[in-house]
């Protein structure tokens, strides 16, 4: 669970409280309805065996509810620019090599946005925690236009911590960012494992991204990096990465993007849908931020469903096309996993 900053006394007291009440009131059910005598309750459980047969599943069939798929597409230029002009009909979608039929399509999105902004206060960020709180408020500020767009706050060091819920309040975010120090070491995959589980899965009706400020080597996680892509996987959540290693940043002697830390923050991007960015410099920093929130504005939403009906746990292979238009470059999340939704995939 994500540790939050406070929790009251008055809170503890009406929590205990409510236990004890509770407790009460079982104890008097007891009292007030005795136990039935033997031969009474096996002719009920009779009845309930013959009347309440459970649903028969076909084999390796979990469930049969159906859930929409929806995607946030990135359409680009060899230049990098954002096409925003297509329609529904330039996109072809396939799960596992199969056409899918689209049932939902909108151009340059304008559903309500929740943004996740992970930062590292671990003790290897000291040097630049300075500038990465600065980038991240310019970013919110740009992000946060709509009242209907909301983003919360958090740090991962040895703990994983809550500082500022969903809102779309800048100066409380704000406010949150600047208290901030590093300290400790470094559980990122914990942390954007533990954000999609409880703040990304009960948003039903908007998009759902996360951006990651780190230098990128994860020190103590439970989780795996297999675990946390899987989970923005089916949270649908857009991850973006910003490492701050590369390069000597701010005078800080760094590796390489060469490095098995940097190849695991690009395919976690990348297997979500996002992108991984590696700066050198402050002005670096700063414009990707500003790419982050361009692409964010400029992404299409598809939503199918899904021919293959079983949650089977199988990994499922998403591929989208723009037949006719190979000179355009297409990013969406690779796939997910089918598994039974817990509230971490809606219609849209």
């Amino acid at each position: 669970m994500i540790r939050r900053r406070r929790l009251s006394a008055c809170t503890a007291f009406v929590s205990l409280a409510f236990v004890l009440y509770c407790g009460s009131l079982v104890a008097r059910s007891q009292t007030q309805n005795p136990q039935q005598p033997k031969s009474q309750q096996k002719q009920d459980d009779k009845n309930k065996s013959a009347n309440d047969k459970p649903d028969e599943l076909t084999p390796g069939q979990i469930s049969t509810v159906t859930v929409n798929v929806r995607l946030p597409i990135t359409v680009t230029e060899k230049n990098g620019r954002f096409v925003v002009d297509l329609t529904e009909e330039d996109f072809e979608v396939y799960e596992d090599k199969t056409r899918q039929n689209i049932v939902s399509f909108k151009a340059q999105s304008d559903l309500p946005l929740d943004v996740a902004v992970l930062m590292d206060t671990s003790n290897s960020v000291k040097p630049k925690l300075k500038f990465e709180k600065e980038a991240a408020i310019s970013f919110l500020e740009t992000m946060l236009t709509s009242r209907k767009d909301r983003a919360l706050f958090a740090t991962f060091d040895s703990e994983v911590e809550l500082h500022q819920d969903f809102t779309n309040r800048l100066d409380l975010l704000t406010t949150a960012i600047q208290k901030v120090k590093a300290q400790g070491e470094t559980r990122m995959y914990d942390a954007i494992y533990q954000v999609c589980e409880e703040k990304m899965s009960a948003s039903p009706g908007r998009r759902r991204a996360m951006v990651i400020i780190t230098d990128g080597e994860d020190t103590v996680s439970d989780k795996l990096l297999k675990d946390a892509t899987e989970l923005a996987q089916r949270t649908e959540t857009v991850v973006y990465v910003i490492s701050t290693k590369a390069g000597g940043f701010f005078g800080v002697q760094g590796g390489t993007v060469d490095r098995k830390e940097d190849k695991d923050l690009k395919r976690l991007a990348e297997d979500t849908g996002g992108r991984a960015f590696f700066t050198a410099e402050v002005i670096e920093l700063e414009r990707s931020f500003t790419a982050i929130a361009r692409e964010l504005r400029s992404q299409y939403l598809i939503a199918y469903q899904p021919s293959n009906e079983k949650f089977d746990g199988n990994f499922r292979q998403i591929e989208v096309k723009l037949p006719g238009r190979k000179d355009l470059k297409i990013r969406t999340k690779s796939g997910y996993k089918a598994v039974p939704p817990r509230a971490t995939s809606v219609k849209p």
